[in-house]
């Protein structure tokens, strides 16, 4: 009897030793898994367009925003100046394009009365030809108004000339016109300065690092704090380079993450990185020594969650376990999986 109850309790191992194999085996075969991973999200390193003293400061560290909504603002005085003084410069543009136009004017109506001289003068020193072949007048008066004629055609020439000059002054027209484009080009730029004095939310998100109070003086292009995008969020997950046969993007995948355990997230492969992590380090490895030892690397894999839910804010850096499911191939990606692209 008792040798039946040992054999039995035997059997009863080594079953379970082979269902445990079984299960390991399996779930090994078609469900890599690896706890080297970590939740990411778009950040948005956010930094002024200009510079100069900080005037009020409408939001606080941590603070959840909205696209659109105002940050901070910066000291207007300056670039709210610098748009009244190309105002004035586009004004006097008008006014001298003005002018030119009048020059233009005028020198028209000089080539038209040029135009009207010419032909009387010429006129009569064709009458004064006709008369002198009939011998009606005497030489002097002959050369007179053949030389009153050369000289009204002169004073066309000269008249045309400064019409042409006028015009090559004057450019094109009002809305063509180079120098009024370019006072109207400046006056845009100081207007969109004087709009970069507001500095606003880029997404939906939540605010880090943030220490900007009323009087710091911030720097064009240099970042003051960052923005967490909540628009989409993925894990970053790092498998040995021996599972990779077996993924592919558009397969699902199961997320846990540390912060809540008990709850997990849906997922779905989104790419797999071209080199391993350590590949593109500052102090790559060398291999080529001769003490080299094989170390199986690790190559990071982009999974897109699928179901982030404000009831379960994710964090940025905070550590997650992946597993994929290698049975059934590669799904269609999602929307909102393609986003993150």
């Amino acid at each position: 009897m008792k040798r039946l109850a040992r054999y039995i309790v035997i059997a009863i191992i080594v079953l379970g030793l082979g269902l445990g194999g079984t299960r390991y085996w399996y779930t090994s075969t078609y469900y890599p898994s690896t706890d080297d991973a970590y939740v990411y999200a778009h950040t948005v390193q956010v930094a002024p367009r200009i510079s100069g003293p900080v005037l009020t400061v409408a939001v606080h560290d941590h603070e959840n925003v909205l696209k659109g909504q105002l940050l901070y603002t910066i000291d207007p005085i300056i670039y709210r100046l610098q748009v009244r003084r190309a105002k004035a410069e586009l004004g006097l543009a008008r006014q001298d394009v003005a002018q030119l136009a009048a020059a233009v004017a005028a020198s028209g109506a000089e080539v038209r009365q040029a135009l009207v001289l010419s032909a009387n003068a010429q006129g009569k020193a064709g009458r004064q030809v006709r008369l002198s072949k009939r011998g009606f007048t005497n030489r002097q008066a002959l050369e007179d108004a053949e030389d009153a004629a050369r000289a009204a055609v002169s004073a066309l020439q000269v008249s045309e000339a400064r019409l042409a000059q006028a015009r090559l002054r004057m450019g094109k027209p009002e809305r063509q016109n180079h120098q009024i484009q370019a006072a109207q080009t400046n006056l845009q730029l100081a207007e969109i300065r004087l709009g970069y004095a507001r500095i606003t939310a880029a997404c939906d998100g939540q605010i880090s690092r943030f220490q900007l109070r009323p009087g710091d003086y911030v720097v064009q292009g240099q970042s003051n704090f960052v923005l967490v995008c909540k628009h989409s969020w993925w894990v970053d997950a790092n498998f040995k380079e021996t599972d990779l046969a077996r993924i592919h993007p558009g397969e699902n995948a199961t997320i846990t993450v540390d912060m809540y355990g008990g709850h997990t997230f849906r997922g779905r492969v989104l790419s797999i990185n071209p080199a391993s992590g350590s590949a593109f380090s500052l102090l790559p490895p060398e291999n080529a020594t001769g003490s080299w030892v094989k170390v199986t690397q690790r190559v990071p894999v982009r999974v897109a969650i699928l179901d982030a839910a404000d009831k379960f804010p994710l964090r940025v850096g905070t550590s997650a376990v992946v597993s994929i499911d290698t049975r059934h191939g590669p799904t269609h990606e999602s929307s909102q999986a393609a986003k993150i692209r």
